[in-house]
């Protein structure tokens, strides 16, 4: 029997969904997934080959720090110098995660309580919902219009109860609508959330993902006092099956963390750390070859939705392009009928939240000749 925590947690939806393309490949159907967001690209030369070279040496199959090593704090410190203007103490302000994903988690776990209540963005991550959940809290929705630039309404929050609200999570470059923040937004954010005693915890993994302006909340003045910053290389080094993430924040957060992250895991492997090292000390020129590919990509992507007649909300940052569908359809039966139909797969607007049921969400972790060959499906009668 199941235990009571997992009562309104469901199979995470991607998980069940793969398994339906699965049965469908197998039965020699060839199905394009635009639904993902899993890079396809490969890390950086430098990186993959600092991980084999560590994997010779004998000590690298030992326990690592719970912590990390000193040279990837460090990196992580360097890192967030040079692109975000953050200054962060190595030794006590960043703890590197065996992927952001965990980091949600342990933070949910640390921090709260049984009838706490935490601020979760609709349409956003549903995985922010479950750890809630399984924290036993309580989940309180707020609203991301596009009439608003998908930018929570601060005013209309601080008419609500927020008396029981502990934490707040929000995600910009937000996933899925690709929406920014900028600084003015943050310093009122920091603010609010200084008046009202929550924390806030910005999950930033698209920071570098054709977004200009990479900006960190921690580089708000006194934002420290009351925020943490998740990141991540899945997206920014193509290396999401690698899992490296690392939380970063005021020293008090981070040991408050780390209570609970030691008791659930010995270490990242030591090659993989050193292999993160050197992706961080990529240059920008890295980058720039990285968003050159996605923005060709991201132009046939815009020929498919207006071949679906989908409309898109231009200045989309990051891995994906959120469509609205025409019609007042909603999206489940839209990409069913797409997946049917045309064997390709999009993400349905409706598992991002209540809000957003009439869209979908399209992946830009495809090459150009198979984003062709999904135009040419679609073209086709």
């Amino acid at each position: 029997m199941q235990a009571s925590r997992l009562e309104y947690i469901q199979e995470y939806y991607f998980s069940t969904k793969l398994k339906e393309i699965a049965c469908l490949r197998d039965e020699g159907k060839s199905v394009i997934n635009l639904g993902i967001g899993s890079p396809d690209l490969p890390p950086p030369e430098a990186v993959r080959r600092t991980l084999a070279e560590t994997a010779l040496h004998p000590e690298t199959h030992q326990y690592q720090s719970y912590r990390g090593i000193p040279e990837l704090r460090q990196a992580i410190a360097k890192y967030y110098r040079r692109y975000f203007d953050v200054i962060l103490s190595a030794a006590e302000e960043i703890l590197p995660l065996i992927g952001s994903k965990e980091g949600i988690m342990h933070i949910s776990m640390a921090f709260l309580n049984p009838g706490d209540e935490v601020l979760i963005p609709d349409p956003g991550y549903m995985t922010y919902c479950a750890a809630t959940l399984l924290a036993g809290a309580k989940p309180l929705y707020y609203t991301l219009d596009e009439n608003n630039d998908y930018l929570p309404d601060l005013d209309a929050l601080a008419q609500k109860d927020l008396s029981k609200v502990k934490l707040m999570w929000l995600n910009y470059p937000h996933m899925p609508t690709g929406a920014v923040a900028g600084k003015d937004f943050y310093m009122r954010l920091v603010d609010f959330a200084h008046k009202h005693r929550i924390m806030l915890v910005n999950d930033n993994p698209y920071s570098m993902i054709l977004n200009p302006e990479p900006l960190s909340i921690l580089s708000i003045p006194d934002a420290k006092e009351t925020a943490l910053e998740l990141n991540s290389l899945s997206k920014s080094h193509n290396m999401a099956g690698w899992r490296v993430g690392m939380l970063v924040g005021k020293k008090d957060f981070i040991d408050t963390v780390m209570k609970f992250k030691s008791q659930m895991d010995s270490g990242m492997f030591l090659g993989i750390q050193k292999a993160a090292v050197t992706a961080l000390d990529s240059p920008p020129e890295w980058f720039e070859r990285l968003n050159k590919i996605y923005s060709k990509r991201k132009e046939i992507v815009l020929k498919i939705c207006k071949t679906l007649n989908l409309t898109v909300r231009p200045g989309q940052s990051g891995l994906f392009v959120w469509a609205k569908l025409p019609g007042g359809q909603n999206s489940r039966d839209f990409t069913n009928r797409l997946l049917k139909e045309k064997f390709v797969f999009m993400a349905p607007g409706f598992i991002f939240g209540s809000n957003s049921d009439n869209f979908v969400r399209i992946s830009l972790t495809n090459d150009e000749k198979i984003l062709t060959e999904t135009l040419n499906r679609i073209i086709k009668k």
